[in-house]
C-alpha cells in the first residue's frame, strides 16, 4: 500500500478549515500508525504563513536538513511521514517565516511535552491503557446530574501535598493520597486546576502552550489515565479547568506560531489580553474552532473527564479591551457550538461556565437561546456573601440585602456556588481568616457560612485547605498546612465538614430541586435588627421539607418562635453550636410540638434554641406508616401491647 494513503483526505481539509473537524487530533500532531505491516511516523502542522517548516528532534541531532514537510494544500496544512516508529523521541518543528526568521515551535497537538524548564514535544501514543470504570461510564448515563448533590473539592496538583524535600506527588501517589482523602469527607467531584502542559508553575495551568499534552510536571499521560480511573473506581467524578480564551506569549508556543498570528486575533487591541499578559484565541476562525472543540472531545475520549469548568467566560462574551463592554459574536458562537457538539458527543458531560457577568440564559439549552452550559458559577453570591461575612456582626444589618438579593436571580440560571482558589489568594485571606471577631468566634462564623452555603439552592464547590480551617491564604508553593489537624479547634472544623456533607448527602430537600421556585421558601428574610435568617428547602416529595435557620450575629437566643407549615413533631438533627464542633452546646436536644399559634404568614409555629453564629437545620418527625396485614405491623403491635403492660 502507498504511503500516500497515509495523507488527510480533502473532507478532513475541509472540515478543519471550516470549524468542524471535531476530531483534528487524529489528523495533527505526531502519530505512529501501521500500513502494510511497515511502522510510520507521522507529523501533521497547521502553518499557513511558513515559507518552509521541518522537523527536529533527537532523533536527527535537531538537525532538519532532509527533514522538510510537505505543504498539501494552499491553506498551510504540513506533513512528513518517516518510515520509522519514533515513538518516545522529542520533537519540535523548524519554521521559516515569511520574514525568513527561524523560530522553533512545539507541536500544538502533542499528546506528551518534555518536563520543565524544557519545551521540546514527545511522541506518545495514548492506545494501550485498560480502563476499568466501565460500571462508572454506565451508570453515569442514568443519572440526572442536576438533581443529585455535589460537592465539588477544587485541588492543585502541585501544591495539596509534597514530598518532605518539596517534590511534586506523582499522578500514581495523587491517586493512593487524595482518593481516600475525598471518600473520607464525602465530596461527590474532584475539580482540578488546568493541568494542559504549561511552561510557568506560577500560572497554576491557566497559561498553557500544549492543550492536548497533560504536563509532565506529575507524570506520563498514560499514569494521569490511571488517577481518573481510580477517581472513578471509587464513585468520584472528575472536573478538569479548561481555558479556551486566551494562551501565553512563550516563544515556543502558540503565539505567532508560524511567525504571524494564526491563533489569536489579528487586531491588536482584539489580540493582546494586558491583564494576563496573554494572547485572546480568535474564536472566529474555522481551524481555531476545530482545534478548540477537538480539544474538548479529547479530554473526554481519551481520559473520560466528567465535566469541564471553563475559565474567563466574560473575556469570550466580551471583548476583553472593550471600554463600552461590548459583546463579542464570535466568542458567543463558539461557546453555543462548543456545547451544543460536547452534549452530542456525550449528554452525561458537564459544562460550566465561570462567569461573572449578568450575561443572561449562560444555561439554557441552545435551541431555546441560551450558551448551553449545565452550571454557572454564581460569583455574585461569593462575592455578597464574603462582604457580608466580612462586615462585623454589630453592622450586618446594614448589609442584609447581600444575604437576601442571591434568591432573585438564583432560580434563572443552574448555579454552581463557589468559594475557589482565586479567593484565598494575592491578599486576600482565607476564608477563616476572612471571619471578623476572636478566634472562637472565626471558628463559629465558619461554620455558619459553610452551613448556609449547603442550605442556599446551588451545587457547592471548595478550594482544599477550607476543611482545615487553614489560617494563612493559599500558598501555591507550599503545601497545605496538615500540621494544623494537631490542633483541637482545627479537628472540629474538619469534623464539621464531614458531618456537613453528611447530612446534605442524605436530604433530598437540600438538592433535589437546586434549580426550580419549588425547592426554596422564605420564613423570614426581614428581622434585619437580629441578622437571623429563617427558610424551608423542599424535595420533590410533598412534605419533604427542612426548615433551615442562621443566626448572624454572636447573641443567643435560649427561645426563638418561627412559623412552621404543619403542626406535629419537629427534630434538630444539625446544630454547628454543638461541642463536637466546637461550638458552646447551645443544641435542642428534645424533639418540640408545634403550636397551633400562627407566625411568620405559617398556621403554625414553634420556639427553638437559638446559637451564637449557629446554623440549624430542623425536620418534622416522620411517623413509621402503619402497614396492616404483614409481620412488621404485628411486631409493632406486639411491641406497643408490651410497653402499655408495663405501664400498668
Amino acid at each position: 500500500m502507498a504511503v500516500n494513503t497515509l495523507y488527510p483526505t480533502d473532507y478532513q481539509l475541509h472540515l478543519f478549515h471550516e470549524g468542524n473537524l471535531f476530531q483534528s487530533h487524529h489528523l495533527f500532531g505526531s502519530h505512529v500508525l501501521t500500513e502494510s505491516d511497515k511502522v510510520y511516523t507521522r507529523f501533521c502542522v497547521w502553518a499557513p504563513n511558513a515559507k518552509e517548516v521541518r522537523l527536529v528532534g533527537n532523533f536527527n541531532s535537531w538537525n532538519g536538513d532532509g527533514f522538510n514537510l510537505h505543504r498539501v494544500n494552499k491553506e498551510g496544512v504540513w506533513i512528513f511521514i518517516i518510515n520509522q516508529d519514533l515513538n518516545g523521541c522529542l520533537y519540535k518543528y523548524e519554521i521559516i517565516t515569511a520574514q525568513n526568521e527561524r523560530i522553533l515551535k512545539a507541536d500544538p497537538y502533542a499528546f506528551y511535552s518534555e518536563l520543565r524548564p524544557n519545551t521540546a514535544s514527545v511522541v506518545y501514543s495514548l492506545k494501550d491503557y485498560t480502563w476499568q470504570d466501565n460500571r462508572w461510564m454506565q451508570r453515569k448515563e442514568k443519572r440526572n446530574f442536576i438533581s443529585e448533590p455535589q460537592v465539588v473539592y477544587e485541588v492543585h496538583f502541585g501544591s495539596w501535598k509534597k514530598h518532605d524535600n518539596g517534590d511534586f506527588l506523582t499522578y500514581r501517589e495523587m491517586a493512593a493520597e487524595l482518593i481516600p482523602y475525598v471518600i473520607e469527607h464525602g465530596f461527590t467531584h474532584i475539580e482540578l486546576l488546568p493541568l494542559i502542559e504549561h511552561p510557568f508553575d506560577g500560572s497554576w495551568g491557566y497559561q498553557g502552550t500544549g492543550y492536548f499534552s497533560v504536563t509532565s510536571r506529575y507524570g506520563t499521560p498514560k499514569e494521569f489515565m490511571y488517577f481518573i480511573d481510580q477517581c472513578h473506581l471509587n464513585g468520584i467524578g472528575v472536573i478538569l479547568d479548561w481555558v479556551p480564551g486566551h494562551f501565553c506569549k512563550d516563544a515556543h508556543g502558540l503565539y505567532r506560531f508560524d511567525g504571524s498570528h494564526i491563533y489569536s486575533y489579528q487586531a491588536e487591541n482584539d489580540r493582546e489580553n494586558h491583564v494576563w499578559g496573554t494572547a485572546n484565541f480568535d474564536l472566529g476562525k474555522g481551524e481555531v474552532q476545530s482545534f478548540l472543540i477537538s480539544n474538548a472531545l479529547f479530554w473526554i475520549d481519551y481520559f473520560h473527564i466528567d465535566g469541564i469548568r471553563m475559565d474567563a467566560v466574560a473575556n469570550i462574551i466580551y471583548w476583553p479591551n472593550s471600554s463600552e463592554n461590548s459583546q463579542n459574536p464570535f466568542g458567543i458562537d463558539f461557546l453555543k457550538k462548543l456545547n451544543v457538539e460536547v452534549h452530542e458527543y456525550d449528554p452525561t458531560f458537564i459544562m460550566i461556565g465561570e462567569d461573572s457577568t449578568d450575561f443572561p440564559n449562560v444555561t439554557a439549552p441552545v435551541h431555546y437561546g441560551g450558551l448551553g452550559f449545565d452550571y454557572k458559577w454564581n460569583m455574585g453570591w461569593m462575592n455578597d456573601m464574603l462582604e457580608y461575612m466580612e462586615t462585623p456582626p454589630y453592622s450586618r444589618s446594614k448589609a442584609h440585602s447581600k444575604v437576601t438579593f442571591s434568591l432573585l436571580y438564583a432560580f434563572y440560571e443552574n448555579f454552581m456556588l463557589p468559594f475557589s482558589h482565586d479567593e484565598v489568594v494575592h491578599g486576600k485571606k482565607s476564608l477563616l481568616d476572612k471571619m471578623p471577631g476572636d478566634y472562637w468566634e472565626k471558628f463559629a462564623q465558619l461554620r455558619l457560612l459553610l452551613g448556609y452555603m449547603f442550605a442556599h439552592p446551588g451545587k457547592n464547590l471548595l478550594f482544599m485547605g477550607f476543611e482545615l480551617g487553614q489560617f494563612s491564604e493559599w500558598k501555591d508553593k507550599e503545601q497545605l498546612d496538615w500540621n494544623l489537624l494537631d490542633y483541637e479547634m482545627h479537628q472540629n472544623v474538619n469534623q464539621y465538614v464531614k458531618q456537613l456533607i453528611k447530612v446534605y448527602k442524605r436530604s433530598k430537600a437540600l438538592y433535589e430541586l437546586d434549580h426550580m421556585h419549588d425547592g426554596f421558601e422564605w420564613i423570614d428574610c426581614n428581622n434585619v435588627s437580629q441578622s437571623v435568617f429563617s427558610f424551608l428547602r423542599k424535595g420533590k416529595s410533598e412534605n419533604d421539607y427542612l426548615l433551615i435557620i442562621c443566626n448572624f450575629t454572636g447573641v443567643h437566643y435560649p427561645e426563638f418562635k418561627i412559623g412552621v407549615p404543619a403542626q406535629g413533631e419537629f427534630r434538630e438533627i444539625f446544630n454547628s453550636d454543638h461541642q463536637d464542633f466546637g461550638g458552646a452546646g447551645f443544641v435542642n436536644k428534645k424533639t418540640f410540638m408545634a403550636l397551633e399559634e400562627p407566625f411568620h404568614g405559617k398556621p403554625y409555629s414553634v420556639n427553638v434554641t437559638i446559637p451564637p453564629f449557629g446554623f440549624q437545620i430542623i425536620r418534622p418527625v416522620k411517623k413509621r406508616k402503619e402497614r396492616k396485614g404483614n409481620d412488621k405491623e404485628k411486631v409493632r403491635s406486639h411491641a406497643i401491647g408490651r410497653r402499655e403492660r408495663k405501664q400498668t
